[in-house]
Formats: structure tokens, C-alpha cells, sequence
């Protein structure tokens, strides 16, 4: 049979077991609240600034881009090009205008009068 003195000295030990398992919840609580936040923060982080983040997503968007006008630039010349061989391998006229202006041909009877050059502007 339990006496009083048993009782009085459980009832005083009950609280200070209850405090203290109390405060250990709330700080395991704050601890993983904390936790959560900087894995939270370093999630964050590597998805704008990590290897395959945002930022360098952004800058290959911006370097696709300018390939792709560079592409269409370089094919349009590659089209021009294409086309002036063309017309070098079958229209005579368009060989003999090339020969005049590059080795500075000329039929019998011309004369071929060159301007000097405007003089510079400071």
C-alpha cells in the first residue's frame, strides 16, 4: 500500500517531468523548423545559381537566340553566294562583268578612267 509520502513526492517530480519533456518538444520543434528553412535556402539557391539553374538557363536562351540570327544571317549570304555561281557558270555576261571589275578588263576602244580617292574628313 502506497503511502502519502509517495504520493507527495510523485506529485512533485510529475510537473518537473512534464516541463522538461514539454521543452524538449518545443526546441525539437524550432530545431527542425530551422533545418527545414535552410534546406529550404539551399534548395533555392542551387535551382537559380546551381549548375543547371535559372540564371544560366537564362543565358542560354539569350545565346540560342543570337546563333539562331547569326544562322539566318549566314544563310541568307550562303543563298547570295549560291546564286552569283550560278551566274557565273551559265550567263557569259555575268562572267565578263566579274573579269572588269576584278582584273580591270576592258574591250577594244574603252578607256578606263579612275577618280583619286576623297580625301579623309577629321
Amino acid at each position: 500500500m502506497k503511502t502519502s509520502r509517495q504520493f507527495a513526492s510523485r506529485n512533485r517530480i510529475e510537473p518537473f517531468v512534464m516541463r522538461a519533456a514539454e521543452k524538449f518538444t518545443l526546441s525539437w520543434r524550432k530545431l527542425a523548423t530551422g533545418a527545414a528553412a535552410v534546406l529550404t535556402l539551399m534548395l533555392a539557391f542551387h535551382v537559380v545559381f546551381g549548375e543547371n539553374g535559372l540564371f544560366l538557363y537564362e543565358q542560354k536562351r539569350h545565346e540560342a537566340r543570337d546563333y539562331a540570327a547569326q544562322i539566318q544571317q549566314l544563310q541568307q549570304e550562303n543563298d547570295q553566294l549560291q546564286a552569283h555561281i550560278n551566274d557565273l557558270q551559265n550567263d557569259p555576261n555575268a562572267i565578263e562583268q566579274q573579269a572588269r571589275e576584278q582584273l580591270h578588263y576592258t574591250r577594244p576602244g574603252e578607256v578606263i578612267v579612275t577618280t583619286p580617292d576623297a580625301p579623309a574628313q577629321k
